[in-house]
């Protein structure tokens, strides 16, 4: 049986014409815990290793799962410092596949993507681990994106604005059942957009599942899902940490768990890291926390949404449901509390 997403022969012979070595017969196997574009390990004759990625399947929202768009950025990124796998070919060619597949190297390392995959370390790595996050988060941000040739990447109009357009539009097209918290989030936080004081590159999607950490001292070695990667503030990306960061005292239960495990430093020990790296004022970090979580529950909907319409779509380990989606809500309107939002 077939790899769902791809036409293999097709896809083999375009790889083994790349000049990067790979010998025939290629075999392919979808890997991660992620619910957008879809991943693929890549294995040849000899040993060999590669990744290759391709947006979802059927009807797509528009500018969502955009290929090309993270290909040209992970080249741009090459030599800047950021850790990236290195980019090895792009292809949108009818005759080898129906939808845009970028290739790339593997990078070896530990994805740590569920609790499960947390539990055999110890606390000493756990916390190295997470104390790495905030660091490689800092090394993100001080991309210079004139040199990088990325300062035509997205609109230079205030971050918080498009993303509560952008991210409303998305909710309206894809939400599966009513949250009226949903919207009453949206209206507070329009209410409370902080001044955005400066431009960097932010990732969009930044969290412990989305990078590959060295196996003997839990540094980064990749960050990756770059889909959602755009110009903005660079709190943003400190604020999405926070959120795919739950701990122990949270008292709740929700998607990326492996955090509340003994070791993993604290969401303020995270905060303390990234201020320590880039200098900067994090007054406003709730805001992004807040919006960040908002967001998640609407990312969470969509993928819910392309599992019901194409179960194709839907991950080994399944996805989300909507008692999660509604906690995810629960938390960021308590969070909202928290930090003040009215």
């Amino acid at each position: 049986m077939g790899i769902v997403g791809l036409n293999e022969d097709a896809v083999s012979t375009w790889i083994t014409g790349l000049g990067v070595g790979a010998l025939a017969p290629l075999s392919y196997e979808r890997i991660g815990t992620g619910q957008s574009n879809l991943t693929f390990a890549v294995r040849d004759s000899g040993g060999g290793r590669w990744v290759l990625r391709r947006p979802p399947l059927g009807k797509l929202l528009a500018s969502a799962h955009d290929v090309e768009r993270e290909y040209r950025i992970l080249s741009a990124l090459q030599g800047t410092g950021v850790p990236v796998p290195k980019m090895l070919g792009l292809t949108k060619d009818p005759e080898i596949t129906d939808a845009p597949l970028a290739f790339m190297s593997y990078v070896d390392g530990l994805v740590i993507d569920d609790e499960a995959a947390a539990e055999p370390l110890t606390p000493e790595r756990r916390r190295a681990i997470g104390l790495a996050l905030p660091k490689a988060l800092a090394s993100i941000h001080r991309v210079d994106l004139e040199s990088a040739g990325l300062l035509d990447l997205a609109s230079a109009k205030p971050y918080a604005g498009r993303q509560l357009k952008r991210w409303t539009t998305q909710w309206e097209q894809s939400k599966v059942h009513d949250l009226p918290d949903v919207d009453a989030l949206a209206e507070r936080l329009s209410r409370n957009i902080p001044l955005q004081r400066e431009t960097t590159l932010v990732h969009g999607d930044f969290h412990l599942s989305n990078v590959i950490t060295a196996p003997d001292d839990g540094r980064v070695v990749a960050v990756l899902d770059w889909e959602l990667c755009t110009l903005g503030d660079p709190l943003a990306d400190l604020g999405g940490l926070l959120a795919y960061w739950p701990q122990r005292s949270d008292g709740v239960r929700g998607p990326f768990m492996a955090s509340t495990l003994e070791g993993f430093p604290t969401r303020d020990e995270l905060v303390d890291v990234y201020v320590h790296e880039t200098k900067r004022d994090v007054s406003a970090v709730g805001f992004w926390h807040v919006l960040a979580l908002w967001k998640l529950a609407i990312i969470a909907e969509g993928v819910l949404r392309r599992t019901i319409d194409d179960p194709r779509n839907r991950a080994e380990r399944g996805g989300p449901t909507a008692e999660l989606i509604d906690g995810i809500v629960r938390r960021a309107v308590a969070t909202a509390d928290e930090v003040g939002l009215r």
